[in-house]
């Protein structure tokens, strides 16, 4: 094959990382695909994704500012749990220590919209966003 300049194509592996169905209540998307921002801390975006290395799935959390598009905090682990975007929102809690007002933005992942998730924002008068239902391309765009 290499004679050839032939290469095997790998199947890209999927993993669900939104479950969106879950009886926690939603919260408006206040962003409305508006994902620029003038200042620091004004803007958040928050997202789950994965990666496969030889051992087997990880999940990665992310809180990305969306004036700079940078990862302000982030967590990794080998389960898919409201922990885990917990522990990337302590992160950035700590290390930003944003104004409040804030709008968080992410999916409606039941992560997201878990009592405790919800209740560490409102603890900071951080105000809550969540993409449209079945837009994928909402949260996506926060750190292209």
């Amino acid at each position: 094959m290499s004679e050839n300049g032939l290469k095997a194509r790998q199947k890209r592996r999927f993993k669900r990382t939104t479950d969106s169905h879950h009886g926690f209540p939603v919260a408006p998307n206040l962003l409305e695909q508006d994902f620029t921002a003038e200042r620091p801390d004004q803007k958040w975006g928050a997202d789950i994704s994965y990666v496969w290395p030889r051992e087997g799935w990880l999940y990665l959390a992310v809180v990305i500012d969306l004036f700079a598009r940078r990862v302000v905090g982030w967590a990794v682990s080998d389960r898919l749990r409201k922990q885990l975007a917990l522990e990337a929102l302590s992160k950035a809690l700590a290390i930003r220590r944003p104004p409040a007002g804030l709008i968080h933005h992410s999916d409606r992942g039941s992560q997201y919209c878990s009592i405790d998730y919800k209740a560490e924002l409102k603890k900071r008068d951080i105000r809550i966003s969540m993409s449209g239902k079945g837009n994928c391309y909402d949260i996506a765009e926060c750190s292209a």
